[in-house]
């Protein structure tokens, strides 16, 4: 597949573009952690609601679907929390296809999907946090895992309207992991060793799939 580099600039102007179109659009934007996914959508839902009407965009991470801490105790993955293992795959390709039927009558029944959030404060998801009413053009859904090709992650790349992948110089990128990690709690050392260590791998898979973008956002 070809994919064609955009500045954020112009990725947040054909969003406004796409949100423009008949329909409903549902982008999906993977990256590494700390490759800035969550700062672009919140940029380009802004730029979306000014240009159109507060309201006609909505973004929708897939960090909602995070497992709870007490599951990723029991099965003895909390060590390695944001790995692919430690989501629900199958609960948010089923969202992300409800999202993608709004305008199909068949399937895309709903006047309202409720979408799961996270909290960074409480490093819990919390369900039922954001509304997607029918009327919503634009979804901005971003996460690590979303152009990942072992099932069930490989379906949503047919789902999506588009998928861009944020891709940036990982000594950058580091750098905001170890901030995030130090401002919810660790030490500088163990902060970098998270980062280095356990968002190294996930960094690692991710990078393998960016090829399967139609565009690549360099933030």
């Amino acid at each position: 597949m070809t994919t064609t580099e955009l500045s954020v600039d112009d990725a947040v102007e054909r969003a406004v573009a796409l949100a423009a179109r008949p329909g409903r659009t549902v982008l999906g934007i993977a990256g590494a952690p700390g490759a800035g996914k969550s700062t672009l959508a919140r940029r380009i839902v802004a730029a979306v609601d000014a240009a159109h009407g507060v309201g006609t965009a909505v973004q929708v991470p897939m960090d909602g679907f995070h497992l709870a801490n007490a599951a990723l105790d029991a099965l003895g993955r909390h060590d390695r929390k944001g790995a692919i293992d430690t989501f629900d795959a199958a609960g948010y390709v089923a969202l992300v296809r409800r999202l993608a039927a709004a305008d199909d009558e068949a399937v895309g029944d709903d006047d309202m999907v409720w979408a799961p959030d996270f909290d960074r404060r409480v490093d819990e998801p919390i369900a039922g946090s954001i509304a997607v009413p029918r009327s919503t053009r634009l979804v901005v859904s971003e996460g690590n895992y979303l152009l990942d090709t072992d099932a069930p992650w490989s379906a949503l790349v047919d789902l999506f309207t588009e998928t861009w992948a944020c891709v940036v110089d990982d000594r950058v990128r580091v750098d905001r992991l170890v901030g995030r990690h130090m401002r919810h709690g660790r030490d500088h050392e163990a902060a970098r060793t998270w980062a280095l260590e356990v968002d190294g791998v996930n960094a690692a898979r991710v990078a393998a799939t960016v090829g399967r973008a139609s565009r690549t956002i360099r933030t």
